[in-house]
């Protein structure tokens, strides 16, 4: 399938955009400085863009001010180095089409934007929601499809039946099974990017077509991260394999119910950010983060050096 106007629409989003964490103090308050030196750290390290305010960002831990807040800090860290997306993740359809249009006004350059929050829509009600939050923003957006944690499944009708919005200009695939991706580009040829969106499946995603990568883990490895997408770019699959290999175990971590808490572990760890997260999540305890403490100090201490600066070099 082809379609013009989608395609005119299309900015330049491949390789690796994190989701970035969403930093609080210790009284739990958005600590806006300490999130735009995550965000500041990413760049620095040769990011490709930023997803603000997704799952891993806590969007809907945050009041409706503090998400504008966040985006005002990412622009303003940002200075336009890279592309910032946020995502749009909100109750009901027109606290969506207000956070569409507050976000472009502060200066982000897309949307990612999620089902409505709570209510499992029919395709109907579905593709209405998204028709309307395109229709309040000029800015490309990403749609984000996430069947495990959101519950509905963006088939490829509905693909279809939004391929006529021109500013619907992608997709985050999280679904586990990395036969959708084929069947996306099958179905819908070059109208969408495809972005892979599930970390334990980012290579097979990329190998089957995606142009980057959404990733979780990058917030505490991105150079290994930055690495792997370089090395399979330049056909390197010998250090694609081997850093994704040793990444594996935490990458795991990303399809875990528990994601945020153990990739916000895994930041502090690496000296990169802070543990705490906003209830109903809580820091994890006990043997849990026994575990991925042991996982992550792990990973930290067998590195794949040489992969990634043959990777890097290329």
């Amino acid at each position: 399938m082809n379609n013009e106007a989608g395609k005119a629409a299309k900015p330049d989003w491949s390789g690796v955009f994190p989701a970035a964490t969403t930093q609080f103090s210790a009284d739990m308050a958005v600590d806006l400085a300490a999130t735009g030196r995550v965000q500041d750290a990413l760049i620095e390290d040769g990011v490709d863009g930023l997803v603000l305010l997704g799952t891993v960002g806590e969007n809907n831990s945050l009041t409706a001010s503090e998400k504008r807040d966040v985006l005002r800090v990412g622009v303003q860290t940002n200075n336009g180095r890279v592309p910032i997306i946020t995502g749009v993740s909100e109750l009901t359809t027109d606290l969506a089409v207000a956070y569409a249009r507050d976000a472009q006004e502060i200066g982000v350059d897309g949307l990612m934007v999620l089902p409505a929050m709570v209510y499992v829509p029919s395709a109907e009600e579905l593709i209405a929601h998204i028709r309307a939050v395109a229709a309040a923003t000029s800015l490309p957006i990403m749609l984000y499809n996430n069947p495990p944690a959101y519950r509905v499944n963006i088939e490829i009708s509905v693909l279809e039946a939004l391929a006529d919005v021109p500013n619907i200009v992608a997709i985050k695939e999280s679904a586990p099974d990395s036969r959708r991706i084929t069947d996306v580009i099958n179905a819908m040829g070059e109208r969408y990017i495809v972005m892979a969106g599930l970390d334990d499946v980012a290579l097979e995603g990329l190998m089957l077509g995606a142009q980057g990568w959404v990733s979780g883990l990058t917030n505490a490895f991105p150079q290994e991260s930055i690495a792997l997408v370089a090395a399979l770019r330049h056909g390197d699959m010998q250090s694609a394999l081997e850093i994704y290999r040793w990444f594996m175990p935490l990458l795991h971590l990303d399809a875990e119910h528990d994601l945020v808490q153990s990739i916000k572990l895994a930041e502090q760890i690496m000296g990169r950010g802070s543990e705490r997260v906003r209830m109903p999540r809580m820091p994890l305890a006990g043997a849990r983060r026994a575990q991925v403490t042991k996982m992550v100090e792990d990973a930290a201490a067998t590195r794949p050096s040489a992969a990634v600066q043959k990777a890097l070099a290329a």
